[in-house]
């Protein structure tokens, strides 16, 4: 998956349950992103692995609820 195709997935997701999708801080290997009080790693290469991806979507189920991604 692309990096830009997830990002722009959880972004579309908090937008549409009127949350907050900010960045937080960059490193030189990963970005610190925040969705209301949960901070999540998202690395900086332009191909995330599909397991990475489903990580990060889980990790945002308690702001954006039970399997968001998959609906």
């Amino acid at each position: 998956m692309k990096r830009r195709e997830l990002l722009a997935r959880v972004a579309a997701e908090t937008r549409r349950q009127g949350k907050r999708w900010e960045l937080l801080r960059q490193g030189s290997n990963h970005e610190i992103w925040r969705c209301g009080s949960i901070d999540v790693a998202v690395p900086r290469h332009p191909e995330i692995n599909e397991w990475t991806a489903i990580g990060i979507y889980r990790s945002l189920e308690g702001e954006l609820g039970k399997d968001w991604w998959r609906g």
